[in-house]
């Protein structure tokens, strides 16, 4: 008998530690499945806002066929689109973002202008985006009269560029353009060397920049030989205005043969064919300069 009771105490206490234990199990369960639903929850609503998204994408995009055909004076009615609409108007005017987003990046790819004609057709305003590597700069304006001949009247141009050169050798009276190309190539060229130089100030805080013009086409640098201790002067040209590389590199320092060495050779072939900030870059990878 005092066997069989302690059998039923002990079966007892081990119900008694089952019952405690899912009892400490079960809120973590239900924490469990409480995440389980808002995660659900959150996908459904993530689902239901690209679904949304999609349709409008779907909307802009048949409204951006329907502007693009009106612009070639095709007519075709806009399927799909309740013109009573509460959204209709904000499709509207995404779709024209859209294209004239799609218009300025054609433009810029051409190398297109942007001429409007002033004073009843007497004359031209001709505006001249500059860039260097997507970023935009400055723009430059031009008017031209163009009665009783095709000539400049006003700009903005900078002075140390040769705009009167590059009229007088232009065919500006039959076709603009032999002007506007060169000039555009003499003005894109002065802005990328000009953010080539900002950039090397601001990338390359060792690199000591120790003269430059205004027209950046002349520009000379210290670099830091860390394996020498020594300084070496290097020395751009960039004799030909319309591109942003330079025709000449020159080396100097107090070791003599240094420059003509191997490293250095490749040093100035890196500099003439590489933008300076990019192949300063370069250098410093290779433990050339600091």
């Amino acid at each position: 008998m005092e066997g069989a009771s302690k059998t039923g105490v002990l079966s007892h206490l081990g119900l008694l530690e089952v019952q405690a234990r899912s009892r400490k199990t079960q809120p973590k369960q239900l924490s469990r499945v409480h995440e389980l639903k808002a995660k659900a929850e959150a996908l459904m609503r993530q689902r239901e806002q690209l679904r949304a998204e999609m349709e409008t994408h779907k909307n802009i995009k048949k409204l951006r066929a329907s502007m693009d055909q009106q612009c070639r004076h095709e007519d075709e009615e806009e399927e799909g689109m309740d013109e009573d609409s509460e959204n209709s108007n904000l499709l509207r005017l995404m779709a024209r973002h859209t294209q004239l987003k799609d218009l300025l990046n054609a433009y810029d790819v051409i190398g297109g202008y942007n001429i409007i004609k002033t004073r009843q057709g007497k004359g031209l305003c001709v505006s001249i985006a500059t860039a260097y590597e997507g970023v935009y700069f400055e723009t430059y304006n031009l008017e031209l009269d163009l009665k009783p001949t095709v000539r400049i009247s006003r700009h903005n141009v900078p002075p140390f560029i040769p705009l009167s050169n590059l009229a007088e050798q232009s065919s500006m009276q039959t076709e603009v353009r032999t002007l506007l190309d060169p000039l555009s190539q003499h003005l894109n060229a002065f802005a990328g060397r000009k953010q080539q130089l900002q950039l090397v100030k601001e990338l390359h805080k060792s690199v000591e920049v120790m003269e430059s013009n205004v027209l950046c086409s002349f520009l000379v640098l210290m670099f830091t030989l860390p394996r020498e201790k020594m300084a070496l002067l290097c020395s751009l040209d960039y004799s030909d205005c319309t591109r942003c590389l330079p025709t000449r590199v020159h080396f100097e320092c107090d070791d003599k043969e240094l420059p003509d060495s191997p490293d250095w050779k490749k040093h100035r072939s890196l500099l003439m064919e590489t933008p300076v900030h990019k192949a300063l870059i370069t250098m410093r990878k290779m433990g050339n300069i600091l």
